[in-house]
């Protein structure tokens, strides 16, 4: 799985013409599924990305995490960070996860994010979405599960 974190003042998604998801401070992110992922990769990227210390503290030094700063995440599926576009200029997807497991993974990175007791909204899977963010900082990370295998 891959994960593009967006640490927001607030952030929103609309489907249409309504607003269907709204958070504030917290985090946004963008999660893509691929063909090889299983529930282990989407239980380590949410158990990470609750984890992660990129709020500053009083020193202001990225020190803190969501649940330190009582932070809101936004996960908004995007099959699209699984695009190959080192042949040609159209991006191929052969890498993304077919809909239906795609679907179902995404679901279970909902769920493990939910479990570390934090407030979690969701974009629509498979909807065209207007996501609406003021990023802090900006602070954007990208995190892969695949890594964190490695080293685990």
């Amino acid at each position: 799985m891959r994960a593009v974190v967006q640490r927001v003042e607030r952030a929103s998604v609309r489907v249409g013409e309504k607003t269907i998801a709204r958070i504030g401070r917290g985090i946004l992110v963008l999660v893509g599924i691929g063909k090889n992922d299983n529930s282990s990769d989407a239980k380590y990227l949410a158990d990470k990305i609750i984890k992660l210390r990129i709020f500053e503290d009083a020193q202001e030094r990225m020190n803190l995490s969501l649940k330190e700063v009582n932070g809101e995440i936004l996960a908004v599926s995007q099959f699209t960070l699984y695009g190959d576009c080192r042949k040609g200029n159209r991006p191929s997807f052969t890498e993304a996860a077919d809909p239906e497991v795609a679907k179902r993974l995404y679901q279970e990175f909902v769920d493990n994010l939910r479990a570390g007791s934090l407030k979690v909204e969701t974009g629509e899977f498979r909807a065209k979405m207007l996501v609406s963010i003021e990023n802090d900082g900006p602070v954007t990370l990208v995190l892969e599960s695949n890594e964190g295998k490695r080293n685990l």
